[in-house]
């Protein structure tokens, strides 16, 4: 449960909003990173002389890239002080290690402790005392966002799994509310849920930090498949019909190694969540099945997979079609496939398989003979075309 303090820092803005503030303030672009070194805002400012390419070396283009330094750099920078630093630390330039200009850090603290770093190039003749002490200012209201993600961060993951997880009825209501009060007003506009499957790590407490996923409000590992689990990520959107910030978080994520995303229906509020949570994880497991839908599905273009998903295991196994599916006729499967997709059109099935016409009309009459279905016939079709489908999840 948040309290009151939490909820006030929430309120002096977003950390984009400050490192915005910092740009202007010393009239360059500034960077934020956490104390792991990833990378929280960019700040642009607006300067003809900024867009220079060559104002950006090779540790500070892959850190805006990647959203990270590496283990070597981070060792190379902390060499200089600044986790101990508490005021502006000036590092020169040393192109031997990839830093063709020099770097003006700010420690952003909390109460003694370093959180976080804020970054500028260094310029001539580079900001006044005045200016940098103006900035330090704003670091401390950055280390103070930082400091209450910090501490109510694993109690958001906590009621956020719940909601995910918990039975429907008074369960459900109440993660609901004890999710709607830690987020607070938060809480209150159009959000979405994204499923990333499968997770690659095994560990069920192995979620990115929100503040490294762009958009993400909250995120936790679900239980998914055999002994496996997935990725749910909580997605605060700025509009019911703009859903690119969810795309562009699962997008992200998939860099982790998983194989597919999935993004649910947006809802007002989050009393709605546990639908767009299986609206996610159905089109998950629909781009895991079907390619060409993924690698990121929204559960709203995922045409017939809608009710393919929502099915259960042994519903989607009709036994007129289970010879069918063995390994050995895999290919009579594929044609019969294709041959409902295509509308039953004989010279697109053709075309679209590589095969004769004649190959394609004996290859369907096997499909008859081993399923006991007319392909003449519309109902025979479609249950031969679900349960095709189905076979993929």
């Amino acid at each position: 449960m948040r309290d009151n303090a939490g909820v006030a820092a929430e309120h002096r803005g977003d950390y984009q909003e400050l490192v915005d503030e910092i740009s202007e303030l010393l009239g360059a672009p500034a960077t934020l990173e956490n104390r792991d070194f990833e990378l929280i805002a960019f700040g642009a400012y607006d300067d003809e002389g900024d867009l220079d390419p060559t104002a950006l070396d090779p540790v500070r283009t892959r850190s805006i890239l990647t959203r990270r330094s590496t283990a070597a750099v981070r060792s190379w920078f902390e060499g200089f002080g600044i986790a101990r630093a508490t005021g502006p630390v000036r590092i020169p330039p040393t192109p031997e290690a990839g830093v063709y200009r020099g770097r003006i850090c700010l420690p952003v603290r909390h109460r003694g402790v370093v959180l976080g770093y804020v970054w500028l190039l260094e310029d001539d003749p580079g900001p006044t005392d005045a200016q940098l002490s103006a900035a330090m200012e704003v670091t401390a209201r950055i280390g103070d966002l930082l400091a209450d993600e910090a501490q109510h961060g694993a109690d958001l993951t906590r009621e956020f799994r719940a909601v995910l997880t918990a039975e429907r009825g008074w369960r459900q209501e109440a993660a609901v509310a004890a999710l709607r009060t830690a987020l607070g007003p938060r809480g209150e506009g159009p959000h979405t849920v994204v499923c990333v499957a499968p997770w690659p790590s095994a560990d069920p407490d192995d979620a990115p930090s929100a503040r490294t996923v762009p958009h993400a409000t909250a995120l936790c590992t679900v239980p998914w498949g055999a002994g496996g689990q997935c990725l749910a990520v909580l997605v605060r959107l700025r509009s019911t019909d703009v859903r690119v910030p969810a795309v562009t978080a699962a997008t992200r994520l998939l860099r982790e190694g998983a194989r597919a995303a999935g993004v649910g229906e947006v809802r007002t509020g989050l009393a709605e969540l546990g639908a767009s949570w299986r609206e996610a994880s159905a089109a998950a497991r629909a781009a895991l099945a079907e390619p060409r839908l993924g690698p990121v599905a929204e559960w709203s273009r995922i045409g017939p997979y809608r009710l393919l998903t929502a099915l259960s295991a042994p519903a989607a196994h009709d036994p007129a079609v289970a010879p069918l599916l063995a390994p050995a006729h895999r290919e009579l499967a594929r044609t019969a496939e294709s041959y409902l997709d295509h509308a039953g059109q004989a010279g697109r099935t053709a075309a679209a398989l590589g095969i004769h016409r004649q190959t394609l009309y004996y290859r369907l009459s096997r499909v008859e003979q081993l399923t006991g279905l007319d392909l003449d016939d519309g109902e025979d079709r479609l249950l031969l075309h679900m349960a095709l489908k189905g076979a993929r999840l």
